[in-house]
C-alpha cells in the first residue's frame, strides 16, 4: 500500500508497506530511506501503465498526435520503504481519488501516481486555444489507493463549486486541472471582436468555464501559449 504526503510544500513522501507499484515522472526520484539492502528499483516505461498493450499503442499514439507526452519510469517497491519526489522545485499536489472519480491535468504536471490511477487521454476540443491543443491527460479511480500528485508552478489557488453551484471560469494556460466524476470537461469561451485585430484585446480572450461540480486547481503562472491574434 502507497501513502502520499508532501513535504515543505515542494517534496513528495511516498511511504510503502509490503510491495507495490508506483508511476512517477522519469528523473524526479530524489532520495529514498529504508532498511537492509535497497529494496526499490526503476524501470522505463516503454508505452503506457496499462497492462493491455493494444490500449497503451493507441494512447501513444494520441499523446503523439495531441502533444500530451508522458515521460514514465516504473518505481517497484518491494518491501518497507519511503520514497521522495519532486522536479524543479515546482510546489507538489496530492489528490486522492474516490473510486469513479477522474482527474483531468496537463501531461507536464504530472508528478506520479499510483496503480490504481486508470490513465488515459481525452479529446477535450479545445484547438488552439490552449498551450496543450485538443487533448487532456485523465487519471480515473479504479480502487481506494488511487494517489494523484501534481506540479504547479507557484503556491496554487483551490476553486470548488460543489456546494455553491457557482460558475467557475479561468485561464486555460494557468489551469493545472480539475476533479470531478465523470467527464465534467470545461466549456470554452471566447471573446474576440474587431477590437481584437487592431491590437486592442484584453490579453483573455479565451476562458475554461464549469457549471457543473468540480474542483479546480490553478497556478498563478501562464504557461507560453494560446492566441495571439492582432494587427499593427
Amino acid at each position: 500500500m502507497l501513502i502520499f504526503e508532501t513535504i515543505n510544500e515542494l517534496t513528495l513522501k511516498v511511504t510503502c508497506t509490503g510491495n507495490d507499484v508506483l508511476f512517477a515522472k522519469a528523473g524526479a526520484f530524489i532520495a529514498g530511506d529504508n532498511s537492509g539492502k535497497k529494496n526499490y528499483r526503476f524501470e522505463k516505461v516503454l508505452l503506457e501503465p496499462q497492462r493491455n498493450i493494444g490500449k497503451a499503442l493507441l494512447g501513444q499514439l494520441a499523446r503523439r498526435a495531441t502533444g500530451e507526452n508522458l515521460p514514465l519510469m516504473k518505481v517497484c517497491l518491494n518491501g518497507d520503504s519511503v520514497t521522495y519526489y519532486a522536479n524543479y522545485g515546482q510546489h507538489v499536489i496530492i489528490y486522492h481519488l474516490m473510486p469513479g472519480e477522474t482527474i483531468s491535468v496537463e501531461s507536464e504536471n504530472i508528478l506520479a501516481f499510483t496503480q490504481d490511477c486508470d490513465y488515459s487521454v481525452r479529446f477535450i476540443g479545445s484547438g488552439v486555444l490552449s498551450q496543450k491543443g485538443l487533448a487532456t491527460s485523465t487519471l480515473t479511480a479504479k480502487g481506494h489507493n488511487a494517489y494523484v500528485a501534481v506540479l504547479s508552478d507557484g503556491n496554487p489557488i483551490v476553486l470548488n463549486n460543489v456546494e455553491t453551484g457557482n460558475t467557475i471560469s479561468a485561464d486555460p494556460d494557468a489551469v493545472v486541472c480539475w476533479i470531478g466524476h465523470g467527464h465534467c470537461n470545461p466549456k470554452i469561451t471566447a471573446d474576440v471582436s474587431w477590437k481584437t485585430f487592431i491590437g486592442q484585446a484584453s490579453g483573455e480572450s479565451y476562458q475554461f468555464e464549469w457549471n457543473e461540480a468540480v474542483t479546480v486547481i490553478i497556478q498563478p503562472s501562464e504557461r507560453k501559449g494560446g492566441i495571439r491574434v492582432s494587427m499593427d
